[in-house]
């Protein structure tokens, strides 16, 4: 297992931009398991020594799986927590202890509930404290911390603000536990959980940034794309309290854990060549001659060996020979991504298509996470594929009633008396419906919901041309979970994937590659998808199939990412905006938004203009619009 053990970065070429030492796994899972090794050494030495194990926990998603691994060394190697003494970061006030949404509930739901630890070792700050009372018990929490010695090993995540446990921007290196304002943005970030954004809190109790800075060591994780913004200033900027995280590089063993989704954008990753010799593969060729083109606003073919040389490039030109013939490359590298016949173009020399000619016409499969990630995302090669003749199937993975809002579901209640519902049931709908402060729906509301949703998918792919017999709706159980948080795919989850791909025996499978939705609801339905497909991989029909990722309305695919970009003219984009309509219940009243005031259809919209642009700016053909997949290989 890779060690996460702090080590001087020194002045090593590759590291001269980062200021705080930082690991990359290929994913979240081993790097928490390599988070929970260290502060199971942790705990296992200070027992040695007769000694607490004092800790700062973190809560959020992106812990989760380091109190899965604890949990399960306590289950199976015996690790001990009775001489574990733990402070949580923060809470949101005012909250009782016994609300799922509570970090309380939380932290008893992951970790304490399931390991030995004394109950009187315990302390998270207090939602129920009167406010006349919170100055006097932020003391005491302090001063609690200090009477155990102090914390040995502090965990965090960051918010995209770069917020540390609630510090939010503007929060003073000397700040200690105290109540603050919650961003918009991290209450935006936490709307999922709530239902909504009107549910949550707008104040917390947080410890301070020197209560955290006091800490021994500290480790911060930070998974998925959604995070590699705000993890390159973090990491490679000026300190600041507009981003107090970046407080952290005064501390002296401070550990930055990361997946290669939320390390993508530091300058050792994203363009290497700037800190180091590089290996000019045709990929990183690619990526570099493309970055040039867009960073001196030059079309690839008008770039000279005096813009490599001046941009730290002059290796690749060594390595290739000339800048003329290094472009013309990468060029046509770029036109051969760009097709009208997203299922291939029948009867045609496919030598350089993105998709082979045969056979024709195709089956496809559009696997779409949500109801309208599929018109969202891939509308416009959607109506291309049906009107190309090929036997297009949808499938929905998951029910998606919870991005359905109650004034949604009571206006359908309210006149339609198609969904079977009976008086009685209805009534309790409407009781409900009328319910403060609701923790979750019902069994019969998400039944209305998901109802909702159903109809609209269906509205919008009959007005594309997809035949109805061909709409699946495959509710995966994952999604069923009570909480957002506790979703894990199960064998039954793949078992419905395996079963529908068996069906159609596609030749093509579409589907979500976007994993920074705030439900991670994505990532859970790509995984998914994943597991089923190396389940498949040596069925006869599988040896004829191709894969292509699509991003949806919360990320798109880096230009150099690109294997194939489907152009859309004017008309089509609006086709493609009226099919996305038919998502009423996502249009005015959308549920999750994240910091894009925007309705889906803009977002969409505007990203596939901007990259038909981009494609433009770089030298190919002036287009519309855009839809970009990837090839996944399999």
């Amino acid at each position: 297992m890779k060690s996460i053990a702090y080590q001087q970065p020194g002045q090593v070429e590759e590291t001269r931009y980062e200021r705080i030492h930082n690991v990359v796994f290929d994913n979240d899972k081993e790097g928490s398991l390599a988070v929970a090794s260290e502060i199971a050494d942790l705990i296992r030495r200070k027992a040695e020594k007769n000694e607490y194990a004092v800790l700062g926990l973190a809560t959020g998603a992106s812990p989760i799986k380091v109190y899965d691994e604890l949990v399960r060394m306590h289950r199976e190697e015996g690790l001990s927590f009775k001489n574990v003494v733990t402070f949580n970061l923060d809470e949101y006030y005012p909250m009782q202890p016994e609300n799922v949404n509570s970090y309380h509930y939380y932290m008893h739901q992951y970790l304490f509930k399931h390991v030995d630890i004394p109950p009187e070792h315990v302390f998270i700050p207090d939602g129920t404290v009167p406010l006349d009372k919170l100055d006097e018990y932020c003391r005491w929490y302090e001063e609690k911390i200090k009477e155990f010695g102090g914390l040995d090993f502090q965990l965090l995540g960051i918010g995209r603000s770069g917020h540390i446990g609630f510090n939010e921007p503007g929060s003073n290196i000397n700040s200690r536990t105290r109540l603050i304002t919650l961003s918009h943005i991290t209450r935006v970030d936490a709307a999922p959980a709530f239902h909504g954004l009107n549910n949550v809190p707008r104040k917390a109790i947080t410890m301070g940034v020197a209560t955290i800075m006091e800490a021994k060591r500290i480790v911060l994780l930070a998974w998925s794309k959604k995070k590699a913004d705000i993890i390159k200033k973090t990491v490679e900027g000026d300190i600041t309290a507009d981003i107090p995280a970046t407080y952290l590089q005064k501390h002296p063993q401070t550990t930055f854990v990361l997946d290669t989704e939320a390390a993508s954008k530091l300058t050792r990753i994203d363009t290497p060549w700037l800190v180091k010799e590089v290996d000019w593969t045709p990929k990183m060729t690619k990526k570099a001659v493309i970055w040039l083109s867009e960073k001196t606003d030059l079309p690839i073919l008008k770039l000279t060996d005096n813009e490599y040389n001046q941009h730290s490039l002059s290796g690749l030109i060594a390595h290739y020979g000339s800048a003329y013939d290094l472009n013309i490359d990468v060029f046509n590298l770029v036109q051969h991504t760009i097709t009208g016949w997203p299922g291939g173009k029948p009867n045609a020399d496919d030598t350089n298509r993105p998709e082979r000619a045969r056979p024709f016409p195709k089956r496809v499969l559009v696997f779409s996470p949500h109801p309208d990630d599929d018109v969202i995302s891939m509308g416009g090669t959607l109506d291309r594929l049906v009107e190309q003749g090929h036997e297009v199937h949808v499938a929905y993975q998951v029910a998606g009633y919870s991005a359905v809002s109650d004034e949604e579901a009571l206006k359908y209640l309210e006149v339609n008396n198609f969904m079977g519902f009976s008086n009685n049931e209805i009534n309790h709908l409407l009781a409900e419906l009328h319910q403060e402060n609701r923790v979750s729906d019902s069994d019969l509301l998400k039944k209305l919901k998901a109802s909702i949703r159903r109809a609209e998918a269906i509205a919008a792919l009959r007005f594309l041309g997809v035949k109805i017999e061909n709409i699946h709706f495959l509710d995966l159980p994952f999604y069923d979970a009570p909480e957002v948080h506790k979703r894990h795919i199960g064998e039954a989850d793949i078992r419905i994937m395996e079963n529908i791909i068996d069906l159609v025996k596609p030749h093509q499978i579409f589907a979500a590659g976007d994993l920074a939705d705030p439900h991670g609801t994505h990532q859970l339905s790509y995984e998914t998808l994943m597991r089923a497909l190396e389940n498949i991989k040596e069925r006869d029909y599988a040896k004829d199939l191709r894969v292509w990722l699509y991003r949806g309305a919360w990320d798109e695919f880096e230009v150099h990412e690109i294997d194939m970009a489907v152009p859309m003219s004017p008309d089509q984009v609006l086709k493609k905006r009226h099919a996305i309509f038919y998502h009423q219940s996502q249009k005015d009243l959308v549920m999750y938004r994240g910091d894009d005031v925007r309705e889906f259809w803009m977002r969409a919209e505007q990203r596939n203009k901007e990259l038909a642009a981009q494609y433009n700016k770089l030298g190919l053909a002036e287009y519309e619009a855009m839809e970009a997949f990837k090839r996944y290989d399999f």
